[in-house]
């Protein structure tokens, strides 16, 4: 008998996302964490568009959007100038249902989530670390310990590793954890100030080696501010470093006046993905997988991004619709990705802190004169804004995708059409196996929709489904994480049949007569 089927390790945000979606998924769940409470200050900051989707299963969308800052553009500055803008709000309104960058705190997002888990009955159980584990092949020992001192037992399916970079479970599994740490040593502050910058949008300041970002918060003149530490302050400090020491370069180039320092962090930045996302029943998330720089505000998307893949297959293999080989799809889906994402923010990172002649005058000289020429072209413009929200991010190739129908392969995100207030993405909100089609469906697929409790959802053909990339009278079969599964551009049952039987995944329940999501009632 186990004490739960999944015990997750670390209250972060992918932990936390982790146990909800679990939750709502029917498993039952023990999260721990060896801290005292959710954390009061945070370096992440953005949520992005395809995590606000993705929070759609759970309603939790627009309890972020209300209590976020939108952030409708991003200005470029250097040497105390403006060069270029990025229209969020114009670009992303075409593409989602989010079409902005949405500033909410770490610390925040950690007690919105603790909140809803708790309205589930799940608490958290803190001050708790893992002290050891042994993963007999068919279930996990873990060891516990609680401050008092009292060690116990805990017996699980499944262990999730969400915790952070010094990951006690990937250390405990022997996975490697390649990479390095980059040279500089950052800072993040909560401040009040004035200034040209203070315009409640994301500014960016690329002035030589230092590098500065501006992110809007709640409250009159009340920012973020992320930026380098100096070389001379960082070398050897003889007492903790202060705001003082923070290069002044960028700020003084975006006019900020800082009036206010409401509290102050310096941290360094590393670059490393995990050598394997999974060994045996434990499971590597979020930090404790990959970490890179700031560049770009993916990393606590991608922790949660993590989760939910891997929220879904846990549940499938724990009910019995699917065998335990669909587990070893989380890493070959989210690894590519991670690492992906890694060498995308290291060129990124490198371009805005790289030092020398050369490093400065490439983006004091050459970037003024190019940056608003490229991001005046609109393809260029929707690129940044589909790479940055993650609206690209795929599966393609991957061991559960299949087909292609129109521009829609296996694996990608369904597109989203909005139009005569039809939204295409309304019933991804639930946790299901479903179908779409734009068009007309055959009588043959609706049986088998039928039979297979798998919801159909029909959509009157348009041009703008064409325009979206998407083939007229094609079968598209969703997962539950809202991802194509099935691409059919014949519309037949025989790919998706075909894709049962490759994969072993079965539709319904063994009595053949209730939808195997959600397995059972989560409150």
């Amino acid at each position: 008998m186990s004490d739960s089927d999944v015990l997750i390790v670390g209250a972060g945000p992918t932990g936390l996302v982790l146990a909800l979606w679990l939750t709502k998924l029917g498993v039952k769940v023990r999260i721990v964490d060896r801290t005292s409470g959710p954390g009061t200050t945070s370096r992440a900051m953005a949520v992005q568009a395809r995590t606000l989707e993705l929070y759609r299963q759970v309603d939790l969308a627009r309890a972020v959007t209300d209590a976020a800052n939108k952030v409708r553009q991003v200005h470029l500055w250097v040497r105390g100038k403006e060069v270029a803008r990025v229209p969020f709000g114009e670009i992303g309104g075409d593409l989602t249902p989010f079409g902005f960058m949405y500033v909410f705190p770490q610390d925040a997002h950690e007690r919105l989530l603790v909140e809803r888990l708790e309205r589930l009955g799940v608490i958290v159980e803190r001050e708790t670390e893992l002290l050891s584990f042994v993963d007999d092949g068919e279930a996990v020992t873990a060891q516990l310990r609680t401050t008092p001192g009292e060690d116990k037992t805990c017996f699980c399916r499944f262990l999730a590793g969400c915790d952070g970079a010094r990951s006690q479970v990937r250390e405990a599994t022997g996975i490697g954890f390649p990479g390095g740490t980059y040279q500089q040593t950052f800072y993040v502050a909560d401040v009040v100030a004035s200034g040209a910058a203070i315009n409640d949008d994301l500014n960016v300041d690329l002035d030589q080696a230092d590098f500065a970002a501006i992110f809007p918060m709640a409250g009159k003149g009340r920012i973020r501010l992320i930026g380098a530490i100096r070389d001379q302050a960082a070398a050897a400090p003889r007492r903790p470093l202060q705001f003082k020491d923070v290069s002044h370069r960028a700020i003084d180039g975006m006019k900020l006046d800082v009036q206010k320092v409401n509290w102050f962090s310096t941290y360094h930045v590393h670059h490393r993905v995990a050598e394997h996302f999974r060994r045996g029943r434990a499971f590597l998330l979020g930090d404790a997988a990959h970490v890179h720089s700031p560049a770009g505000g993916q990393g606590m998307n991608t922790g949660i991004g993590d989760a939910i893949n891997l929220a879904w297959k846990m549940a499938a293999v724990i009910s019995g619709q699917a065998p335990d080989r669909w587990l070893d799809s989380y890493e070959a889906e989210r690894a590519p990705f991670a690492r992906r994402l890694v060498a995308t923010t290291d060129r990124a990172f490198g371009f805005v802190s790289a030092e020398g002649p050369l490093a400065d005058a490439l983006r004091t000289r050459l970037a003024p004169l190019l940056l608003p020429r490229v991001l005046s072209i609109e393809a260029a413009q929707e690129y940044i804004f589909r790479t940055i929200s993650q609206l690209t991010l795929n599966y393609r190739g991957g061991p559960l995708s299949r087909g292609v129908a129109g521009h829609v392969h296996g694996g990608d995100r369904l597109p989203w059409v909005s139009e005569a207030g039809v939204d295409n993405h309304a019933s991804l909100s639930a946790m299901t196996w479903q179908a779409h089609v734009y068009g007309g469906a055959s009588a043959e697929l609706k049986n088998w929709c039928a039979e297979n409790a798998v919801a159909l959802h029909q959509f009157r053909w348009s041009e703008r489904y064409q325009s979206a990339g998407l083939a007229q009278d094609a079968v598209y079969l969703l997962r539950p994480d809202t991802y194509v599964a099935v691409a059919d551009a014949k519309g037949s049952i025989a790919a998706l049949d075909g894709y049962a039987s490759d994969t072993g995944l079965r539709f319904q329940r063994p009595n053949g007569t209730s939808p195997a999501w959600p397995l059972r009632s989560a409150g």
